[in-house]
């Protein structure tokens, strides 16, 4: 037992405690609110959210003894091309669920699962993004090392748009910008792309159908179609003003019962009903801990591409759950993305838990780097050359002439 208990302190010593508690502890309220509504979810449901939880905390133990620099320098063209590749795939094999008319999901045959690929593409476009502006970093204003940046990040938002899942290509582009941003990324080129975008609105406007267009519309407003599509907005926003303070009790409650996706998009009024006002501030405000932790992180490494991992990973959080909150509040559109840790789903979950990983690889290499030899046992999956001989290769000055 003295083995056993020696080799699980050793697991856990590299790991963020902050960040494990607050990840443990969003997952608590999630399978607590699943059980108090298991009239309405099931117990498959519960039972589902439990193994990939437990799945999910073992994937994220076992990342974070390897060293994000081997992920990033060595994986770098694998990971681009598995990114690329899924996305693809999925677009051509991809199915939808629920009436969604986007393609977003992959069936697993003989097992009848399905999976939602672009929740772990997040974190290998993070991976790669972050290993990108490592590469141009001292150079990412001049205009043709911002234009590969563009098209890194085009490539695999476009491939997410294609597909259909608005709200996804919402987070993969909250997160592209505002790494580009801690990235010193000149204002001069957001002002243009702001400027671009209003320009284009009018004409992008006038090519959707009444339908798409009266979406839009009720997504800010849902009582300008109170009786179908702004009718989820104004019952999840019923549903959490029915918790009061303390809320309906665990079991209590019966609004959330009749929200289509009362544990999953609109988990946040399900919450709310059952524990109130109160339990509502006290889960947002675990999800601004976990926004903070992620940034003291960022700050705390050394590694420039590690920093940029940790902003890109708080960007995938705050998106996500500003657009949820959003959504359940009724003040903005319904675009089906899920809350951090908390809605039901396999991807979702295991996907968060791989992106910690990640982070908790970062933290706990953060003081030391690991250099890896470019002919070490990675050498042959990076062809071609990893993305530390091409750093090496970029940076590399042109030597002084003796006069």
């Amino acid at each position: 037992m003295q083995k056993v208990w020696l080799f699980i302190r050793r697991l856990f010593a590299p790991l963020d405690k902050p960040l494990l508690v607050v990840t443990s502890l969003l997952s608590f309220f999630s399978l607590l609110t699943l059980a108090g509504a298991i009239e309405y979810t099931g117990f498959t449901r519960l039972y589902m959210q439990l193994a990939m939880t437990i799945a999910g905390f073992v994937l994220m133990v076992f990342l974070a003894q390897l060293d994000f620099h081997v992920l990033v320098e060595k994986g770098f063209w694998w990971l681009i091309l598995f990114s690329a590749g899924i996305l693809v795939f999925t677009l051509v094999f991809g199915t939808s669920q629920n009436g969604e008319t986007n393609k977003s999901w992959l069936v697993i045959p003989f097992v009848n699962f399905t999976i939602q690929p672009s929740e772990f593409v997040k974190t290998t476009f993070l991976l790669t993004l972050a290993g990108h502006m490592e590469l141009v970093k001292d150079r990412i204003n001049h205009p043709l090392y911002f234009g590969s940046l563009l098209i890194h990040g085009g490539l695999i938002i476009g491939l997410i748009v294609l597909s259909g899942d608005l709200g996804v290509a919402l987070v993969f582009l909250a997160v592209f910008a505002l790494m580009l941003v801690c990235g010193g990324l000149s204002p001069f080129y957001l002002l243009g792309g702001a400027a671009v975008a209003g320009l284009s609105a009018p004409f992008i406007w006038g090519r959707l159908n009444k339908y798409q267009q009266r979406r839009i519309l009720t997504g800010f407003n849902p009582e300008l179609d109170p009786y179908e599509t702004g009718w989820q907005a104004l019952l999840s926003r019923r549903s959490i003003a029915n918790g009061g303070f303390f809320g309906r009790g665990l079991t209590g409650g019966t609004y959330h019962m009749t929200l289509a996706a009362a544990h999953t998009d609109f988990f946040f009024a399900t919450f709310c009903e059952k524990f109130g006002f109160f339990g509502g501030t006290l889960l947002i405000g675990a999800e601004v801990f976990l926004l903070y932790r992620l940034v003291v992180l960022s700050r705390e490494t050394r590694q420039d591409y590690g920093s940029f991992i940790c902003i890109g990973a708080a960007a995938i959080v705050f998106a996500q759950t500003i657009e949820n909150l959003g959504m359940c509040l009724a003040i903005l559109p319904v675009v089906g993305i899920t809350l951090p840790f908390m809605s039901y789903g396999g991807s979702s979950v295991l996907g968060m838990y791989f992106l910690m990983g990640i982070v908790q690889s970062v933290a706990a290499h953060k003081k030391a780097r690991t250099v890896v030899p470019s002919g070490g046992s990675f050498g042959v999956l990076a062809s071609p050359p990893g993305l530390s001989d091409l750093i090496r290769r970029f940076r590399r000055k042109p030597p002084v002439q003796k006069k």
